[in-house]
């Protein structure tokens, strides 16, 4: 890979220059000029700003025609306080880098150096920092975004590390392997009335007690098969904290979980209709909204041997470990448009999960993510 140990420790201690300034969702502003600055320090041929809001890409091309391969890594951060008590802790209250983007940034950051020493043999090598991961918006802005069309890859790779599963072991299956999902926003609206006089306005609180136990039961999780589905509700509010108004205002949020799209647009229909007939026979108005929406994705039988033959040729264990899984990951947009793959990188068996206010990416996992990256590519690009 043309890595020295004092790259390792440089890079490293990159990571965790990221990981004392987070930013989340559509505000990575500072990151991505870090980003940039790193991929101009490694001689990108190219570097595409302003990718689907922040988003960089980093372009270095070979010496002959070929394909485009692409790796992914996010930038974003997540809006919650770390407790963590290490030295690189976040500097910014509220803010965090507790999913790891700031690890896989840093992969790709050792994959730049080394396509700094020696340029793929063929096609293009692309690194795609991409923003606003966690709310699902950031790969379809990126895709939608027309510079996109520039750079369009005709493999794409992406890797997330995972707390639970033995360190620098592998999960690794073809077809799906996280979730579609969508954050489902109700709010009824009826009239409010005196508290002793309630007959005289319209309350949601009779469609909003029936609602919640009947969303949930659309969908119960079970075997991650094709039928998986799970209804969560997150949140729910009926009218103002006073004693002496019937209230008006109902809000309910689910998020609804399917293992593919098509099962997605099924749970949608039965939702929407769950909550249509409970405002119709409580005279209630309805407005029904989506945030957070994730496709789910899908891993190419072709993207997926490329994959094994480096982790094989790398030395990296590999199975199918506890794929696919419930948690959801836009990478499903890039794998829209190009073969796609992403595998996932354990973290070690008693890590700290993902989101928890004490998780800090594990600097060794640098090294075998961008190992086998490395060997993706040249195996691909020579």
């Amino acid at each position: 890979m043309f890595l020295t140990n004092q790259d390792m420790v440089e890079l490293t201690e990159w990571r965790r220059s990221l990981h004392r300034y987070p930013e989340v969702s559509g505000e990575e502003a500072e990151t991505a000029l870090r980003v940039q600055a790193l991929l101009a320090s490694a001689g990108a041929d190219r570097i595409v700003t302003g990718l689907g809001g922040h988003g960089v890409a980093g372009i270095f091309n070979g010496r002959e025609p070929g394909p485009t391969v692409m790796f992914r890594a996010e930038l974003d951060a997540l809006p919650i306080e770390e407790i963590s008590d290490v030295a690189h802790r976040s500097s910014i209250a509220g803010k965090a880098h507790l999913c790891g983007h700031d690890g896989h940034m840093a992969i790709l950051a050792a994959l730049a150096r080394s396509l700094s020493r020696q340029r793929p043999r063929r096609g293009r090598a692309i690194l795609l920092f991409q923003p606003a991961e966690e709310t699902g918006a950031g790969a379809a802005a990126v895709v939608a975004d027309p510079k996109f069309r520039e750079i369009a890859p005709d493999f794409v790779f992406a890797l997330h590390n995972l707390p639970g599963m033995k360190f620098g072991k592998v999960a690794l299956i073809e077809g799906p392997v996280s979730c579609a999902s969508r954050g489902m926003r109700i709010v009824l609206t009826g009239k409010t009335a005196h508290a002793s006089m309630p007959e005289t306005g319209v309350s949601p609180v009779n469609a909003v007690a029936r609602l919640m136990p009947a969303l949930t039961g659309l969908g119960r999780g079970g075997p991650m098969d094709e039928g998986f589905t799970l209804v969560t509700v997150t949140h729910a509010r009926i009218g103002e904290p006073a004693f002496g108004i019937a209230p008006a205002h109902g809000e309910i949020w689910a998020t609804l979980r399917t293992l593919t799209d098509g099962g997605m647009d099924a749970l949608v229909t039965k939702a929407e209709l769950l909550v249509q007939e409970a405002a119709r026979e409580n005279g209630l108005s309805v407005d029904i909204s989506y945030n957070d929406a994730f496709p789910h994705c899908e891993n190419a039988p072709e993207a997926v041997a490329h994959l094994r033959r480096a982790l094989d040729a790398e030395g990296v264990p590999h199975d199918r470990g506890d794929l696919p899984m419930r948690p959801s990951e836009d990478f499903g947009h890039l794998g829209a448009n190009a073969p796609a793959a992403m595998f996932f990188l354990g973290a070690g068996e008693r890590h700290a999960a993902l989101h928890n206010p004490d998780y800090d990416f594990p600097d060794d996992l640098i090294a075998i993510g961008s190992r086998v990256f490395m060997r993706t590519l040249r195996d691909l690009l020579g």
